[in-house]
């Protein structure tokens, strides 16, 4: 190795590997990337197989893990919350679904002082740039990109039940939620290309491996990072039972949500107290550090189906290897699909200016654990509020960087949250007793006939509910006293540390933050390497006229 590398990152997950490929393109500048997680292996199905996603969901070997606290507002129940641990992070575990998230969401980002520049004007040229989007370009979005998006077909008739039934129930239908209007019902954007997931690993970081000036270690654990005073240094990482350390002019934290805090906060960084209370010398006191923890709960809202039309038939073991074989040889099938094919976005009242709640769309009923009702044929819908203002935190409790943190998102924590939910539920109960189902539908399966009143509809929520798995906000963005990075991404009051990932998102956007990531990550890349900022966008977007 260099005696010292012109970047460390942190992270080889979805900001991890863009800033890779994007740092390393200088031939003169030495990247080092380093990696707790495995390879993605090539051969792998459950990693490149779209419809194999639960696999990954339900196991450790590309995947932290994590779960949450007891939650108090969930009758204690403990949330599952997987991280990819493994080369592109979560975009090799996740659902695939493109989502850029509404643009007054940057609106916001926009209007906090000091963050102008992440306003949607300046944010949209960066989600341009990375797209590659195989059906074409428009105004809104890139084609010439490293993230590939396959517009799937909706060929179910459940899909087509599900347009109708939107409209009937008074919704609109949008173009693209990821162009002028994000309100209304839409086809959802994969991150597949050729029928196999697309993650930032297989468009950043693969293409790349061959530079002399880019080193990236696998199963390598970075304990802490190091100090000289108030600037960043170094740090130490363990691989097997060894420790190392490395030198750099620049350290990148890209851990995601929970890592990257955890990471802090071992290094010295976070709340002093806290800090003090464990034994770990303080750098720099950050109360900021973990906190203001945001996540998208949902549940499933799922009927019966009369007639044997959903996908029902290939969760029986005996028809999983021809649909493999399908998908392995001819690209096609059940297994080329995420099957979150369709969506919307609506507000669930009329005080909210822009969409609230969000909806994905199944041809079957199942749970993100592969397992679906006894039923047999049923389709359902994700739904969700979007902006619950209940937030959570992230702490460790010991300076051992092999023990998880503590994580506590307080899910229906808040008189707001609670109401949406109420609203959510309504909502999507409205769309599924639209005529357009009435040849389809059978009864609801969950949350059932029984769940009526408002107070019942939350008891199901807290029994039900499972996490989107979209956290972030925990290294927050701005410039109060509980923001813990810069507009330019550095960690206040101290030198030579940035962090790039979910975290540094000031609030939670609308969707799934997959897209989100990859924008901060191709904006990140041209503020650390001094590049003039692409020009920003002059397009408009939809306003509801309420």
């Amino acid at each position: 190795m260099p005696k010292k590398y012109d970047a460390i990152i942190i992270g080889a997950g979805t900001a991890g590997s863009i800033l890779a490929n994007r740092l390393s393109a200088d031939p003169d500048r030495q990247v080092l990337v380093l990696e707790a997680g495995r390879r993605d292996h090539r051969l792998d199905f459950r990693i490149h197989m779209p419809s194999a996603l639960s696999f990954n969901l339900t196991n450790k070997f590309y995947n932290w893990a994590y779960e949450s606290e007891p939650e108090p507002y969930m009758h204690n129940r403990r949330i599952a919350q997987p991280r990819g641990k493994v080369f592109g992070g979560s975009s090799s575990i996740n659902g695939m679904i493109h989502i850029r998230g509404n643009a007054m969401d940057y609106e916001k980002w926009g209007a906090i002082k000091g963050l102008e520049e992440w306003d949607y004007a300046h944010c949209l040229p960066y989600f341009k740039k990375m797209e590659y989007r195989l059906k074409g370009a428009d105004a809104y979005q890139g084609d010439n990109g490293r993230q590939y998006l396959t517009t799937p077909k909706c060929d179910n008739p459940l899909f087509d039940a599900f347009f109708k039934a939107v409209q009937q129930a008074g919704y609109p239908l949008t173009k693209d939620v990821n162009g002028y209007q994000q309100e209304g019902f839409a086809k959802f954007e994969s991150t597949t290309y050729r029928s196999r997931r697309w993650s930032t690993a297989r468009g950043y970081l693969h293409p790349v491996m061959h530079r002399s000036n880019l080193k990236v270690i696998s199963k390598a654990l970075t304990t802490r990072i190091l100090f000289k005073g108030k600037r960043a240094v170094g740090v130490e990482y363990m691989k097997g039972k060894n420790k190392y350390t490395v030198h750099g002019k620049e350290i990148i934290c890209c851990g995601g949500a929970i890592n990257s805090p955890q990471l802090l906060q071992l290094s010295g960084i976070g709340n002093g107290d806290d800090l003090k209370a464990l034994d770990i010398p303080v750098v720099m006191d950050l109360p900021g550090v973990g906190e203001n923890l945001k996540d998208h709960l949902e549940v499933y809202i799922q009927c019966a189906a009369k007639k044997p039309v959903s996908l029902y038939p290939a969760l029986k073991p005996w028809n999983m290897p021809k649909i493999g074989l399908e998908w392995l040889f001819a690209k096609k099938g059940i297994g080329a699909s995420n099957h979150f094919e369709a969506g919307g976005f609506i507000r669930s009242n009329d005080e909210v200016d822009y969409p609230n709640l969000q909806f994905h769309f199944l041809p079957i009923a199942i749970r993100y654990d592969g397992t679906a009702p006894s039923e047999g044929h049923g389709f359902q819908v994700h739904v969700g509020p979007m902006y619950s203002d209940a937030k959570g935190y992230v702490k460790i409790t010991s300076s051992d960087p092999t023990k998880y943190p503590k994580i506590l998102f307080n899910y229906l924590s808040t008189e707001k949250d609670r109401k949406e939910w109420v609203e959510a539920i309504k909502c999507a109960r409205k769309i599924f007793s639209q005529k357009a189902f009435d040849q389809l539908r059978e009864k609801e399966i969950s949350p059932g006939e029984g769940v009526k009143t408002d107070e019942q509809i939350l008891d199901f929520v807290a029994r039900e509910g499972e996490s989107a798995y979209h956290p972030s906000c925990t290294c927050k963005m701005g410039y109060d006293d509980m923001s813990v990075v810069d507009s330019k991404l550095k960690v206040h009051g101290v030198e030579n540390l940035r962090v790039v990932d979910a975290s540094i998102m000031p609030e939670i956007t609308n969707g799934n933050i997959c897209a989100p990531v990859l924008m901060i990550g191709e904006k990140a890349a041209d503020i650390i390497l001094g590049n003039t900022p692409l020009p920003k966008s002059d397009l408009d977007f939809y306003k509801h006229p309420k």
